[in-house]
């Protein structure tokens, strides 16, 4: 396992060498004696964490150097991990630089337990952050084409979308409402050949039926009352590109012909016209209904089926995608706590709790409607169950044990205690009554992070 980079910046040889040997067994330890090397390193080699010491030269005896490059780290990297260690007498000096964006402090001597606790768990937040940074950005491969998902399931939906793109075959791809069938569809098209084409999307169930044959393939002046010029339709539009026929079951059996007749030869008639027009148009259509059931039962022609079902995919529901629920509402959250101001939102213990008890029959799209709103609904720094709507879920749950109800108490108790001294673990601990070593084994014994 690859160890974690450590910067110490430390003008003391003896204590730098101290902490380097007490430290090199779990992280890659690299040194700077100075304001020029340390930010050297720093840029070189993106440590996890820094550990800081304020008094550098040319004037030890002087905070300001070792806040100018603390303010220089941060500069760089607003997210990067500062441990300001310092003597006993520069305490103000330190908590200034915790107020400036450090991480923690740390007071000489150095207890070497303690330090090892304390960067257990800011290495440990800081690779959480890169984690999550990683997903916005694209850069995990649980990101792809606008879709989040490390499930079995989602991650054939990709290796399908992968092989299948290239091709022009038709695609049905099937679904309940909500599954992201219209994104998967998209993805289809950017990665096709006429991925730089329209993509045009038409759901048949929302367009009245004596409407839709129409809407398709457009209409010649005078073809019908109304009709006073001609007008191209949607597989006329989508030449070059991809036509999204969503919900398809729905298509009257009467455009259900013409279609076929469109994909047998990739030319059609517009209503009330005799030339035949050419498009290219790729189809790919999508249905949360048994097609082959309506093909049993006659409401669907079985020869189209059949030219539509060229290669099938199915998008999970949410309920069968395991731990993506999460991910995906953790992605939510983010997006919509910064669009609304809100950056520092987390959910709460219960909202966690019911957002995996309940059965998202609406799948992806509820989930995405339900966190936007309790975005906006949410007070404090957590969005929880009764922002979400979902309290009804949590009281259906069974009960809890009395193990996961002491660790709820001490949770919500450690939880309070870091958002009114801000993150600020010296000051939390004191009110708790408990040591700074041992509040930090809780934080990480219930998952909490410095913001609460």
């Amino acid at each position: 396992m690859t160890k974690s980079k450590l910067l110490i910046v430390e003008d003391d040889v003896d204590i730098r060498t101290q902490m380097k040997w007490a430290l090199a067994n779990e992280y890659d330890v690299h040194l700077a004696g100075d304001r020029a090397s340390a930010l050297a390193a720093f840029s070189s080699i993106g440590p996890a964490v820094t550990l800081l010491d304020l008094g550098l030269p040319p004037r030890p005896n002087d905070p300001e150097e070792g806040l100018a490059v603390l303010s220089a780290i941060l500069s760089q990297d607003p997210l990067a991990k500062v441990i300001i260690v310092s003597g006993q007498g520069d305490k103000q000096n330190a908590l200034r630089a915790v107020g400036a964006g450090a991480y923690d402090f740390l007071c000489k001597p150095v207890d070497l337990d303690e330090l090892a606790l304390v960067l257990r768990r800011c290495v440990y937040l800081a690779d959480l952050e890169k984690e999550y940074r990683e997903i916005q950005h694209g850069a995990n491969a649980e990101v792809f084409e606008d879709m989040l998902g490390a499930s079995p399931q989602m991650q054939a939906v990709f290796d399908f979308v992968r092989k299948v793109a290239p091709t022009s075959a038709p695609v049905l791809i099937l679904g309940e409402n909500g599954t992201g069938k219209e994104v998967v569809a998209q993805a289809l098209h950017r990665r096709s050949a006429q991925g730089a084409g329209p993509f045009v999307a038409i759901n048949c169930s929302a367009i009245p039926e004596h409407l839709l044959e129409s809407e398709l393939f457009g209409y010649e002046k005078g073809a019908f009352t109304g009709a006073q010029a001609q007008r191209k339709g949607h597989i006329e539009s989508a030449a070059g590109g991809t036509l999204f026929l969503d919900e398809i079951g729905e298509l009257p059996a009467l455009v259900q012909v013409k279609l076929l007749r469109f994909l047998q030869e990739k030319c059609f008639q517009r209503v009330g016209g005799r030339q035949e027009i050419p498009s290219d148009a790729r189809i790919i259509a999508a249905t949360n209904r048994n097609l082959q059931e309506l093909t049993t039962s006659g409401k669907f022609r079985e020869d189209l089926y059949f030219r539509l079902a060229v290669v099938v995919v199915r998008v999970p529901p949410l309920r069968e995608r395991g731990d993506d629920m999460v991910m995906v509402a953790k992605a939510f959250l983010h997006n919509y706590a910064v669009e609304h101001a809100k950056p520092s939102l987390t959910f709460a213990p219960d909202a966690l709790r019911a957002l995996g008890a309940h059965r998202w029959p609406g799948n992806v799209r509820e989930l995405q409607n339900r966190v936007r709103r309790a975005v906006i609904m949410a007070d404090g720094k957590r969005v929880t169950a009764r922002d979400l709507e979902l309290t009804d879920t949590l009281s259906a749950l069974p009960p809890q044990t009395l193990k996961e109800a002491r660790e709820s108490v001490e949770r919500e108790l450690i939880q309070d205690a870091l958002r009114r001294h801000n993150g600020k673990i010296t000051s939390a601990a004191l009110e708790l009554g408990i040591s700074r070593p041992t509040l930090y084994e809780l934080m990480e014994k219930l998952g909490i992070g410095r913001e609460g």
